[in-house]
């Protein structure tokens, strides 16, 4: 079989819709709503370009890598791939990915139906419950694409269409104020809320999964992969900036100031539909955690029995949902308050190194390009994610600063370029001098 169905294809972008589509896609697009207000488009278009475009772009990328992420980290040094893989999986995975992802269903699915307000022990219950059925569900990753994609993501999508159907339709007033965040730059501002997210960096784990599950049907061509793969892309990509438009719209028509995206989409939910709406964005939360929970629990331990072979798929599964578990019972709060700095970090080494990716052939894939844009990136990233956990100089920071994009959290493009570039014409010189070519 070279090809896969359209009917197939529908259910494998559909499966990879749900992979991304957590939480925080839900709760963040209303939130720049309501702080866009009047300069919603632009902000929103900015949301889409790294909430979207980067992480189909990042799954095709993995289907035309030959061993995903490894792949591409090999082509700056073996070292680093192995470094670089390890520190996407654990953080989208047992350290902070998977344990966000449960909190957040117990915050917007449990909590707002209990009696008591303390929930400590509701915690430990529903994370009880709910790792068992994530556990279960990833022990057999071949059967994803009929478990998520023929019959949750329906079910999922069918929730998010009568709450933002019956939202903007109750709520059709004017754009709201526009905040100070979104004033000046709403673009920027849009790209920059699009990091937290976090899916262009779990592209680089599902773009796995996808390629097992397509592979699964019979399909193990190359060319026939990667095509399939950017089909399902598209139909996942259509879904993600569809649900983004209709909620963020309905954050920036909402009247009130809310402290986050999740209260303001209650509140909505509460007045539309009243017990009933609370209970409908319970379920349309708990599915969407629920599915990507079990999409990087897959993907991390598929990439863990690759890095070291003789322990087992299962073995891994059962590690990774325990330590799930474990870290999802401290809370979402010192959760959140740890991974937006580690995303600071992470988000432009990845995005740096799948755009390189594209343009591999253009520099004869020599490491020096790649290596010279990552350091780049890297020293900027680093030096970001450690002013967000309090590590600061003013003098360091006065320097960058000056550098174009820096005050909008960009600064990290202009060295990129700057390190290629360098990178290319040591490259060249030496190709010249030398005769060879420094290629991975």
């Amino acid at each position: 079989m070279t090809s896969l169905s359209r009917k197939d294809t529908l259910f494998v972008g559909l499966m990879l819709f749900a992979l991304f589509f957590g939480a925080g896609n839900l709760i963040f697009p209303p939130f720049l709503g309501q702080e866009a207000g009047g300069n919603f488009w632009p902000a929103i278009l900015g949301f889409i370009i790294t909430g979207v475009g980067l992480p189909v772009l990042t799954v095709i990328a993995i289907a035309l890598a030959k061993d995903g992420v490894q792949t591409l980290g090999n082509r700056v040094h073996p070292l680093f791939s192995v470094i670089f893989a390890t520190a996407v999986y654990l953080s989208i995975g047992p350290f902070m990915g998977i344990p966000r992802g449960a909190n957040v269903a117990f915050e917007m699915g449990v909590k707002p139906f209990l009696s008591t307000p303390d929930s400590k022990m509701a915690l430990f219950i529903f994370t009880v419950v709910f790792f068992f059925l994530v556990y279960w569900l990833s022990l057999n990753p071949s059967k994803l694409v009929d478990r998520i994609g023929n019959l949750l993501t329906p079910v999922l999508l069918i929730g998010i269409a009568l709450l933002g159907a019956g939202g903007l339709m109750k709520f059709d007033g004017n754009l709201g104020k526009t905040s100070a965040k979104y004033a000046e730059s709403p673009v920027f501002s849009g790209v920059m809320e699009g990091y937290l997210t976090m899916d262009t960096i779990a592209a680089l784990a599902f773009g796995i999964v996808v390629v097992t599950s397509i592979q699964a049907k019979g399909v193990t061509d190359r060319k026939s992969i990667v095509k399939v793969t950017l089909k399902a892309g598209v139909i996942a990509g259509i879904g993600l900036a569809a649900v983004y438009l209709v909620v963020g719209l309905l954050g920036a028509k909402m009247a009130g100031t809310y402290e986050n995206g999740g209260q303001l989409l209650t509140v909505a939910a509460k007045q539309v539909y009243g017990q009933a709406g609370l209970m409908l964005l319970g379920l349309i939360v708990m599915l969407a955690c629920f599915t990507t929970c079990v999409g990087l629990v897959v993907a991390t331990s598929q990439f863990f029995v690759k890095l070291l072979p003789k322990v087992s798929y299962k073995m891994f599964v059962s590690m990774i949902t325990l330590v799930s578990f474990l870290v999802a019972n401290l809370g979402l709060n010192q959760i959140i308050s740890l991974s937006v700095p580690v995303l600071i970090i992470i988000y432009p080494i990845t995005i740096v190194l799948v755009a390189l990716s594209f343009c591999h052939q253009a520099f004869q894939g020599s490491r020096l390009v790649y290596a010279g844009a990552l350091l780049g990136t890297g020293i900027m990233s680093l030096y970001d994610g450690m002013k967000m956990f309090g590590f600061e100089t003013d003098v360091l920071t006065s320097l960058f600063e000056l550098i174009p994009l820096y005050t909008v959290g960009l600064g990290w493009v202009i060295p990129a370029v700057a390190g290629g570039l360098i990178g290319y014409t040591v490259h060249f010189i030496a190709k010249q001098t030398v005769g060879k070519t420094i290629v991975h």
